[in-house]
């Protein structure tokens, strides 16, 4: 006996339409099982997670402070996947971008004015592109493989992030704390909102993304070339779309935006360059981009309820005293439900009873 797979001709609009729900309904069902076996208060578990995060406006910004990111960077790989592009570094794109953008500040303090934080943003798109460039230039020249190449270089990344703000970068009045010296006020991302809480502009950022995306892969030609280089190769041939063209484009662009992530974060939450500037952003962007179903818009949902999801594992842990793990273990049900359902709406199960003549070839 065998499990197969089954594509279906035609889906349901109404499950697909519905599925987040669905999904969502039985991970709190799923959920209540769990923390009532753990001893603790169903309701009170499921109310830590899903609405004290939304009940004061400190904690509508600290949402908005973790979506941002997650939205940015998730939007960008949208583009590489659509195109059959398998970009796992955002996060040391983001990373880089970081770190290319948080040279004026901390290279050149004395350089003040309006237009540093324009030329910072900028510097930061420049430096996560070019190092996104890295795996599409290998791609296009040699056919290397783009998740090992992407993947690998997110550590060289990080490794020298940690060499910078130890060595060169080091804040020499910081009491050789591994850090750099804190942003000027020209060199900080102003706040949304800068009476009520810490919400910054990257959330806007991010927002004006995914919908210029949204545009631009439903209305225009390079949309549509992405979508055809992706989903058929052999007939993006025959259009004379140029695959090597496009893959450079959705690195590049992704890229992009994720090194706008890493500078609006380190310059908008941050205000300074650290050994760790992100808790995982880049990979944690890869689930939303799936979540959100490739969808730029969907993508926005998707990054707000899994930002969500962890401002809630942490009201969790103090309001009923749950662990870290069990947290986590929740969060991860939530991921599973989405991605079971829309797998079943998809597909069907087939059960395939095994041949004799199956058994004697494997044998």
């Amino acid at each position: 006996m065998r499990i197969e797979l089954i594509k279906r001709p035609q889906p349901s609009r109404w499950f697909s339409a519905f599925s987040p729900l669905i999904a969502l309904a039985l991970a709190m069902i799923c959920g209540a099982i769990l923390f009532a076996l753990m001893g603790k208060d169903p309701f009170a578990a499921l109310h830590a997670f899903f609405i004290e995060p939304l009940l004061d406006i400190w904690s509508i910004h600290e949402l908005l402070v973790k979506a941002a990111p997650l939205i940015l960077i998730a939007v960008g790989l949208s583009v590489c996947y659509l195109s059959n592009n398998w970009n796992i570094g955002a996060e040391g794109q983001l990373t880089m971008g970081a770190i290319a953008g948080s040279m004026m500040p901390i290279v050149f303090p004395d350089v003040q004015g309006w237009y540093v934080l324009p030329l910072m943003l900028l510097m930061g798109m420049a430096g996560g592109a070019l190092y996104a460039a890295i795996p599409a230039l290998l791609k296009v020249r040699f056919n290397a493989n783009t998740i090992l190449t992407s993947l690998m270089l997110v550590y060289v990344a990080q490794f020298f992030l940690d060499w910078l703000v130890r060595g060169p970068w080091r804040n020499p009045a910081g009491m050789n704390f591994p850090e750099s010296r804190q942003f000027h006020d020209y060199a900080i991302l102003p706040e949304i909102w800068s009476a009520s809480g810490r919400a910054h502009w990257g959330f806007v950022f991010a927002i004006v993304a995914a919908f210029a995306l949204w545009f631009m892969l439903r209305s225009t030609l390079k949309g549509f070339q992405i979508k055809v280089v992706g989903q058929s190769p052999r007939a993006a041939r025959f259009a004379g779309f140029s695959a090597g063209k496009i893959t450079f484009f959705a690195f590049l662009l992704s890229g992009a935006l994720a090194g706008l992530a890493g500078i609006s974060e380190v310059s908008g939450a941050i205000g300074q360059l650290r050994t760790t500037i992100t808790p995982g952003y880049g990979f944690t962007a890869i689930i939303i981009a799936f979540l959100g179903r490739l969808n730029p818009l969907g993508i926005i949902a998707a990054g707000l309820v899994l930002a969500l999801s962890y401002l809630g594992g942490e009201a969790a842990q103090l309001s009923i005293g749950i662990s870290e793990k069990a947290a986590r273990v929740f969060q991860g049900m939530i991921l599973f439900f989405v991605l079971a359902c829309d797998s079943f709406i998809h597909y069907r199960i087939r059960f395939v009873r095994r041949s004799q003549h199956d058994l004697r070839g494997e044998a």
